[in-house]
């Protein structure tokens, strides 16, 4: 537990009264304030609210909390004044979790490049596709791929994930090639779990949208191994144009029905607070924010050209 964080947020909620503008003058998730809350008195171990439909009030326990929290946080800002020009420079490690697949692709290149730019700083990576709790897992930073965030997350948008049908060679060959998004209810597709629960949606060339419900005889809650299949003709797949590119450029996959535009979806940042974000953690969105930008989903595209 961030307990300088946890500190702060306890007395922004004593001296506004309320947990709903503590989040604002933190710009911090209701959601997270609530766990920091939370934390604090578990830490604290006591009640340190009177909750009422109008008005939070301090227990006695919250009173002796508070001054010991201004206490602490007058020696923080004391630390962070004494450090001096160091202060600014991004050290220290870094937590992150994403999917694998995403990991893989992108991150890891990312990664390499954030470490070599910045030799005081160490990363943990962890590859999962559920939705963790930041703070209980003590997670910096995650990634996710979707068009549905939570409202109530902190979060930045570092990219756009284009995303392209495609197959092996050997399933087309025996099963033949799809001319039309309605064509893939005739073909064994392969479906992300989590990914718009089957229904592939597409624009065509003139902007029109249409979804198309697919169906097939695998699903994965990893993408990864949907692409796997794939490869070895186990049917068609919707994957995202970073992992599938390198495949189709290759000639190990063939992108399909090249007048529709499958649905894009936004690469994201997902974190407990923007004011008090480390200079590790910046720094890190800072390059993922150019890592994932337009240029680099430019080079995707033309690869598939």
């Amino acid at each position: 537990m961030d307990r300088i964080t946890a500190a702060r947020v306890f007395v922004s909620i004593a001296e506004r009264g309320s947990m709903i503008a503590a989040a604002d003058a933190l710009d911090m998730s209701r959601a997270m304030v609530t766990r920091y809350l939370a934390e604090m008195e578990e830490w604290a171990g006591a009640r340190l609210l009177h909750r009422s439909t109008r008005r939070l009030s301090l227990t006695d326990a919250g009173d002796l909390t508070l001054a010991r929290c201004r206490r602490m946080l007058e020696l923080a800002d004391d630390m962070a004044v004494s450090a001096g020009v160091d202060a600014d420079t991004p050290g220290g490690l870094l937590r992150i979790t994403c999917s694998q697949a995403l990991a893989q692709a992108e991150l890891l290149g990312a990664i390499s490049e954030y470490l070599k730019r910045y030799p005081r700083t160490a990363v943990d990576l962890q590859m999962s596709n559920r939705a963790v709790n930041l703070i209980e897992e003590r997670i910096d930073l995650a990634l996710r791929v979707t068009n549905t965030l939570e409202p109530n997350l902190v979060a930045r948008q570092l990219g756009v994930c284009d995303s392209v049908v495609c197959a092996a060679p050997s399933y087309l060959d025996q099963h033949g090639t799809p001319q039309l998004p309605q064509d893939l209810a005739a073909h064994n597709c392969l479906t992300y779990t989590y990914f718009g629960k089957s229904l592939w949606q597409f624009t065509d060339a003139d902007g029109a949208a249409l979804s198309v419900p697919v169906s097939g005889n695998l699903s994965a809650n990893e993408d990864f191994i949907v692409l796997k299949a794939a490869e070895q003709g186990g049917g068609i797949a919707l994957q995202p144009l970073y992992s599938a590119g390198p495949l189709i450029r290759a000639g190990k996959l063939v992108a399909l029905l090249p007048g529709y535009t499958p649905l894009s979806m936004g690469i994201y940042g997902i974190y407990t607070s923007r004011q008090y974000m480390s200079p590790a953690l910046r720094a890190m969105l800072d390059l993922l924010l150019t890592w994932f930008g337009s240029e680099r989903q430019s080079q995707h595209r033309r690869g598939l050209s």
